[in-house]
């Protein structure tokens, strides 16, 4: 094989810090095609029937960047299924006919084994050189996170529609280029401080929702049909907890964290759920307490660990008259009909938070 062609899952604004850290390794990223239709068929088509979407997604999405000329896949590990993606996609892709090689990023949740694994992306990088990548990569990961998220609450307020959207098409732009991490802490503070210009125009009490449930359905806005902009739209307020560096850092310190949320999500919780089912649970229980006015459960169709949060999250919604939207993806799942259901779900909130008011 002579130059490394690195590919691996979009999973929203994401690429940008892999594409950083593959860069940084010394190896040549090839940044798959968007996804589009196609990206999920061709996913769809060579997947098991009953595997969850964002394999689907994944496989897809791989398949794209083959025929772009890629010849190395960087595939990561979960606590679910996930854990199994590379093996299972690397046999379907070798039947399909493609010649590559699979790396396989799981780290067994431990830093060293983690920073080891990405070895496998320029076999022969110096150590020192991986932990740089990976700090410059995971710096922008948090910067990206840290827009994101002022986006999410606010952009249902904007004056002017898509004044934020304009702002974060530059910093994207600006992010990706960026080299060092004074360079990516400047960009921050300015996208931050450009965001917080942007003229709202608030209510007088803001609906606040929180979105829970599977990662990659949660973070990646194609393959949940844009669910938290559709729920801003409504003049809601959207937060959400669970974000890519800190699934890693949780990850490395799994015992700990998994602790504290089982303490979270007692009573409902005895045992962790697997993935991010336990953060679920606990993150909704949280948040009910906390004054929020409904939550939203993003899930793939037949993930076990967020089927099994679901009769938590069921009897929290009963016992405290607590608004939770549970929405399952798979391939057949259409815009529309997520347009529709969240549109039901916040005309619900916004009566209840009208009789509240009169009350």
């Amino acid at each position: 094989m002579s130059e490394r062609l690195v590919t691996f899952p979009h999973m929203g604004e994401y690429w940008i810090a892999f594409e950083t850290l593959t860069h940084e390794l010394g190896a040549t990223a090839l940044v798959p095609p968007p996804m589009t239709k196609r990206t999920l068929e061709l996913g769809a088509r060579h997947s098991p029937e009953f595997v969850c979407v964002p394999f689907k997604y994944n496989l897809g999405t791989f398949v794209e960047a083959l025929e772009a000329g890629a010849n190395v896949i960087a595939q990561a590990g979960g606590g679910c299924r996930f854990g199994y993606y590379a093996e299972v996609q690397q046999a379907i892709l070798r039947d399909l006919g493609h010649q590559f090689e699979m790396v396989n990023i799981t780290g067994s949740w431990s830093v060293w084994e983690l920073l080891n694994d990405f070895r496998g992306i320029a076999p022969g990088v110096s150590m020192p050189r991986v932990v740089r990548a990976f700090a410059l990569a995971l710096r922008k990961g948090k910067a990206l996170e840290a827009a994101e998220d002022r986006v999410r609450k606010n952009v249902g307020f904007e004056a002017e529609r898509g004044a934020h959207r304009r702002v974060m098409t530059r910093f994207l732009r600006d992010l990706r280029s960026a080299g060092g991490f004074r360079d990516i802490a400047r960009l921050e503070e300015r996208v931050l401080g450009e965001l917080s210009a942007i003229p709202l125009d608030e209510p007088e009490r803001r609906l606040r929702v929180g979105v829970v449930g599977e990662l990659f359905i949660l973070m990646d806005p194609y393959s949940n049909h844009d669910f938290e902009r559709k729920l801003a739209e409504h003049r809601v307020e959207v937060h959400r907890s669970i974000t890519m560096t800190r699934v890693i850092e949780h990850g490395v310190r799994s015992r700990p964290h998994l602790r504290a949320l089982l303490r979270e999500a007692d009573p409902w919780l005895k045992h962790h759920l697997g993935a991010d089912g336990t953060e679920s649970v606990a993150m909704t229980w949280r948040l009910m307490n906390d004054g929020f006015d409904g939550m939203a459960h993003l899930k793939p169709f037949g993930c076990m660990p967020e089927v099994s949060a679901m009769s938590a999250l069921q009897r929290i919604s009963r016992e405290h008259t607590f608004p939770v939207l549970f929405v399952s993806y798979d391939a057949q799942t259409a815009e529309t009909g997520i347009r529709t259901r969240v549109e039901a779900f916040c005309d619900m909130l916004h009566m209840r938070a009208k009789e509240s008011i009169r009350a």
